[in-house]
């Protein structure tokens, strides 16, 4: 299908299975930039399963036909068309030859194979094989694969592809070749190659069952010293994977691959993983704590596909959570495990849980409420590559979650096992995961299904009654979605199963034990109550006083809760309650209440006011030694200016920033002489090391720092930047430095930002990923009348270090600036809905998915004030009538509907 063609649906309803199915594959590359020769000869039959075809239909996309061979002998019944390749007068079973070519130094999309400084590459997922070869681009159609490449070996002396080397040599005229055999079944979106000149980190490693691994990774030359982090993540994910869900590296080999332009963060083609640099290079001078966290993150949720994806996948698209999903929930149990190691009740662990928690609500919870709401498992879509979205990947993972949190991990276990007894080598369903986990645990859960089907982020109020005379205490659950969107009103099917955890906390400040109603004795200080009715009424026995409820705990489930907690209610929890999360919690209610509040005054033009006991919650957080580092700064960290406009019943950009800017300056006056010293005792001499102590401490530091640039004389912060900036051995303190050099400049201390940003740029000008930070931060600086961010930003679209074809780096400048500053973004003006339509256009003429990607940033232009609607309505219908593929149509015109 090209890029022009019409806005098809494609809905999971009308779900056929393949008329063919191809059993082996092989595969040969003349790789050349200009034209790339492809021959692939196919074992084909007809499947029994399917209703009989006429003729052989295969998907192609920017490819010209060189020939066509049916059982060896030439076969002229071959037609190409938009769509693909049709093959007439095929028999039962046959083995059928195509040749083609390619332009992979054309292909700007990065979709398909491409060509990236000098080097060649490919992006299957989701659709990208069908611009490589014509071929049943589907994921139920699973063949085995033998792939050849041939190239000029001066140009490219490294030749991969999936599976185990079986051959390779020299050839004529200067050029050599690689066999390579991939030993089990695939879909053809997890097929990679890569050649070029790069060179590898390696490492030797047996796995528990004795058995010698080899483990890979390729970057360019000039980045092998950033490498080490990668390997040891990946050796770190490979035992984690054997000791905690019993799966093995299957493969004699394992690789990971760096490559700079890159649609996504990585591709866990199978045994030959495929990474944006972005989650692969890492040395203490280039890459920040939070850098060093998302590589063993990233390299574990890749390796981790392996398994829940490569082994057993989806069967359409629209199961595509059944292996995201599933797979975001193991890489953050991983990470989780790696910080804290045995300890369930870690800080660290509960530091991990916060993090995601707050990217789910922030991203995820926004787009439920928009006009991409939709499912888990989605009914239906235009272009697939939009529902690689929050939903799929993190509400996805919240539902896997709620079968732990139901089964504990023990049976969560035992769901896994019994799903890959029965699906292993399969193309399955989100319904054969479920059912496992039933079977599994011998639970019907077909009312849990509804979690898949429907839209919408449900809300639970709480009511609570407390008889001092009996000692009982009722807690009456109703679950709904509110005013929700009209995707969450279309997909509604009735109440659904949610665990919901719950513990009381006494006067003291100490959690109550715990007896419901019926139970012979109190059972531990934390329940799960399985809500599984619209409104259901708790009752817990022998509660020897009123108690303060602390809901939801460790985020049990993907809800919003509603209760109405005071603001003592919220100090006190953020005093006392034992779950960290709660705790978090607890605080970041209080802020969002206090800010939402300032935010209507300064709408209003009234005078904001900060009340003592909210400055007083925050130094108790701030100077409690017996927290660690990491949960403070989280705790102390304002809710985003995104966040806080999402819950206004019209968003006002501005009003918010202002509300949110008062506070911190608020916080940073009174507390002055806390964060001087929170500073001073949270430094890391030596050597640095990206441990979660180490990297909490920094955080702590940083965020001091941080809120003394907001000082209305910022001389103090100025100083301490400059100086940490000069001494830094890391780039998580130098870059932080420079952030808060950035900040004291709104306040008028232009020339030591302006010369940090100088020399930082000529200390990394040749580390691209350094040199997007530097983009970012400036897209992000906070702008003044005079100086707004856009001016800043259009000089440095014409830097020559920026270039709009590199996915990275237009995300550095261009999505920074519409997604990382709402306020410079959102000017009354309309300026930033101006340049953010010419460059949605611009790069929809070069690469539609991250066209696409940027076109999201106005789609929930209906919840803003009047005058910010109707210039935000004019920016859309401009790109809606100016987008050339379905990627940008699609979003722009769910938007506008």
């Amino acid at each position: 299908m090209s890029d022009n063609a019409s806005s098809t649906v494609i809905r999971r309803a009308d779900y056929t299975p393949p008329a063919f199915l191809i059993d082996s594959v092989a595969l040969e590359f003349d790789l050349a930039p200009a034209r790339t020769i492809v021959r692939n000869t196919m074992r084909v039959r007809r499947n029994p399963d399917a209703a009989p075809a006429p003729h052989l239909e295969l998907l192609g996309e920017a490819l010209e036909v060189l020939g066509a061979r049916l059982d060896g002998a030439p076969h002229g019944a071959v037609r190409a068309h938009e769509h693909g390749l049709t093959v007439e007068n095929v028999p039962e079973a046959f083995e059928l030859t195509l040749e083609s070519a390619c332009a992979p130094d054309q292909n700007t999309t990065l979709s398909g194979l491409y060509v990236s400084s000098g080097n060649f590459f490919t992006q299957c997922e989701a659709e990208g094989f069908r611009r490589i070869t014509y071929f049943l681009d589907r994921p139920d159609v699973m063949a085995s694969y033998t792939v050849t490449l041939r190239a000029d070996k001066a140009a490219y002396p490294v030749l991969l592809s999936n599976g185990n080397l079986v051959d390779s040599g020299d050839l004529p005229d200067g050029r050599h070749f690689a066999q390579w055999e991939d030993p089990f079944r695939k879909p053809s979106y997890l097929f990679a190659l890569v050649a070029g000149k790069l060179v590898a980190i390696e490492e030797q490693i047996t796995t528990g069952s004795g058995k010698e691994k080899l483990l890979q990774v390729w970057v360019e030359p000039a980045d092998l010293d950033k490498t080490r982090h990668a390997m040891d993540s990946l050796i770190h994910s490979i035992r984690w994977d054997e000791q905690r869900f019993g799966l093995k590296l299957d493969l004699d080999r394992f690789m990971i691959v760096a490559v700079g332009d890159f649609n996504m963060g990585a591709m866990e083609n199978k045994g030959l993983n495929i990474f944006n640099t972005k989650y692969v290079l890492a040395n203490p001078e280039t890459a920040t704590d939070t850098d060093f966290a998302n590589i063993e993150s990233v390299v574990g949720h890749e390796y981790f596909h392996n398994w829940t994806g490569n082994r057993v996948t989806c069967r359409d698209w629209f199961q595509l959570s059944l292996k995201e999903g599933l797979t975001v929930f193991r890489d953050q149990e991983f990470s989780a495990d790696m910080a804290a190691g045995d300890d369930v009740a870690s800080t660290a662990r509960a530091v991990k849980r916060i993090e995601d928690v707050r990217v789910l609500r922030q991203l995820q919870f926004a787009e439920d409420a928009g006009p991409m709401a939709h499912p888990v498992r989605p009914e239906s879509y235009v272009e697939i590559n939009n529902f690689y979205t929050m939903t799929v990947y993190e509400k996805g993972s919240e539902v896997v979650r709620m079968y732990q949190t139901l089964f504990g991990r023990d049976g969560f276990r035992k769901g896994m096992d019994l799903y890959f007894k029965r699906h292993d080598g399969q193309a399955v369903t989100c319904d054969d995961f479920r059912h496992a986990m039933a079977d599994a645990n011998g639970r019907d859960l077909a009312q849990f299904e509804r979690w898949y089907s429907q839209a919408g982020t449900p809300r639970v109020s709480v009511r609570t009654a407390y008889d001092a005379a009996a000692r009982r205490y009722t807690v009456t659950l109703a679950q709904g979605y509110g005013d929700a969107s009209p995707a969450a009103r279309e997909t509604q099917q009735g109440p659904l199963l949610i665990p919901f955890a719950i513990g009381l906390i006494g006067r003291d400040g100490r959690d109550l034990p715990l007896r419901l109603d019926g139970e012979a004795a109190a059972s531990g200080t934390t329940r799960v109550l399985d809500i599984t009715d619209t409104e259901q009424t708790f009752t817990f026995v022998d509660v020897p006083e009123q108690p303060l409820p602390s809901l939801l705990r460790n985020f049990s489930s993907p809800v919003i809760v509603e209760y109405d907690y005071s603001d003592d209610d919220l100090a006190f929890l953020l005093a006392h309650d034992s779950d960290p999360f709660n705790r978090w919690e607890a605080g970041q209610r209080l802020a969002t209440r206090a800010l939402l509040t300032l935010a209507a005054r300064a709408a209003a033009n009234e005078p904001l006011t900060l009340g003592e006991n909210f400055i007083a919650a925050f130094r108790r957080v701030l100077t409690d030694a017996n927290l660690s580092p990491a949960f403070r700064e989280l705790a102390l960290t304002l809710p985003s200016e995104t966040y806080l406009a999402d819950q206004m019943a019209e968003a006002d950009p501005a009003a918010v920033h202002r509300a949110r800017q008062f506070v911190r300056r608020q916080l940073a006056t009174a507390l002055r002489a806390d964060w001087l010293a929170a500073y001073e005792q949270h430094q890391t001499p030596g050597a640095y090391e990206p441990t979660p102590e180490a990297s909490g401490r920094r955080a702590l530091k940083n965020l001091a720092l941080a809120y003394l640039a907001e000082l209305d004389d910022p001389a103090d912060a100025v100083r301490v930047a400059s100086a940490q900036y000069d001494a830094s051995n890391n780039m998580t303190d130098r870059a932080a430095a420079l952030g808060a050099l950035l900040s004291a400049a709104a306040a008028g201390a232009n020339e030591p930002a302006e010369h940090a940003l100088d020399d930082f740029y000529r200390r990394f000008e040749k580390e691209a990923l350094v040199i997007d930070k530097w983009f970012a931060m400036q897209a992000a600086q906070r702008g003044t009348p005079a100086q707004p961010t856009l001016a800043k930003v259009r000089k440095l679209l014409a830097h020559p270090a920026f270039n709009l074809k590199n996915p990275n780096r237009a995300r550095s400048l261009i999505f920074s600036f519409c997604a990382a500053n709402p306020a410079q973004f959102h000017a009354a003006d309309g300026s930033g809905y101006a340049f953010w339509a010419e460059q949605v256009l611009a790069l929809d003429a070069i690469n539609p998915q991250v066209a696409a990607r940027l076109a999201r940033s106005l789609e929930l232009w209906r919840r803003f004030t009047p005058a910010l609607r109707d210039r935000m309505r004019d920016a859309l219908e401009q790109v809606a009538a100016g987008a050339k593929s379905r990627d940008v149509r699609e979003i722009v015109e769910k938007a506008l509907a």
